[in-house]
């Protein structure tokens, strides 16, 4: 999950790897952490510029933070993930605010819908975990229409989210062969895989807000998929290795003071145009 290396000449088993993740992602709670992270959707449809009525795909969409920022500002939204459970929990919160949204399970990196269908796509913290980097990117442009707009919204390698995927990948490796989830929070890597596109990066900060650290690691134990399914694969001692390694990372990225916990975790913001 960790490796920030681009993949090796052998050919990983995506389907094996995509199997687990759904697994895991499909664990816990996620939304419980996911809502907090509303504001990154609101400013990722500033950023996309989307606008009333147009067509916009939200891609790996989880509890639909993107989802929700463009059905408010009226346009006409599909959500889409693979795990169902995600997005009942998006259908749940569109529901409780009467936005018309159609929510549909599907797979990022095979979008069951025609060439140039979409006006905007977007995903925050979505698109970035899926396996195969290269077939993503362009399964997300081959949904948009020429001139179009995909807007995505990813952890940077050296943020606080990046740094808390190194220490959980030490404990727990990821799968051989995989590029990393945090390339995708490089300015570099996203031109590699989106090819000739126009591209606008902006660095953002979101700021986890708990009552401490380990308040903060005890809810991503509890509820956050990749964390909770790495401890469920250590043993008693290597649990507690890994909640001080995280908590010690917390401490370390905290500015509040010591009242209680504000950790700044840096994205990257892109949003790109289609040729």
């Amino acid at each position: 999950m960790n490796n920030l290396a681009e993949p090796s000449t052998a050919t990983p088993d995506f389907a094996a790897i995509k199997t687990r993740q759904q697994a895991t992602w499909a664990s816990g709670d996620f939304a419980i952490v996911g809502t907090t992270l509303q504001i990154v959707g609101e400013l990722l449809a500033e950023a996309a510029d989307v606008r009333a009525d147009e067509r916009v795909l939200d891609v790996a969409a989880g509890n639909g933070n993107a989802t929700l920022a463009a059905a408010r500002r009226f346009a006409r939204v599909t959500s889409t993930d693979y795990v169902p459970a995600l997005l009942d929990k998006g259908r749940d919160r569109a529901q409780a605010e009467g936005l018309d949204v159609a929510f549909q399970v599907a797979d990022v990196e095979a979008l069951p819908f025609a060439d140039g269908a979409f006006d905007c796509v977007l995903s925050t913290f979505g698109s970035m975990f899926a396996p195969d980097h290269h077939r993503t990117a362009a399964e997300m442009l081959r949904v948009t229409r020429p001139g179009g707009r995909i807007g995505l919204a990813s952890w940077t390698p050296d943020g606080f989210i990046g740094k808390m995927f190194k220490v959980v990948g030490g404990y727990v490796p990821p799968p051989a062969g995989v590029a990393g989830p945090p390339l995708w929070g490089t300015e570099g890597h996203l031109r590699n895989i989106f090819g000739d596109v126009e591209m606008h990066c902006t660095r953002r900060d979101f700021n986890f807000r708990y009552r401490s650290p380990a308040h903060m690691m005890q809810v991503f134990r509890d509820y956050y998929g990749p964390v909770l399914k790495a401890f469920a694969a250590l043993d008693a001692n290597g649990q507690a290795s890994l909640r001080r390694d995280l908590e010690a990372l917390a401490c370390e990225a905290d500015i509040s003071g010591g009242a209680s916990l504000v950790a700044p975790a840096a994205y990257l913001e892109a949003v790109i145009v289609k040729r």
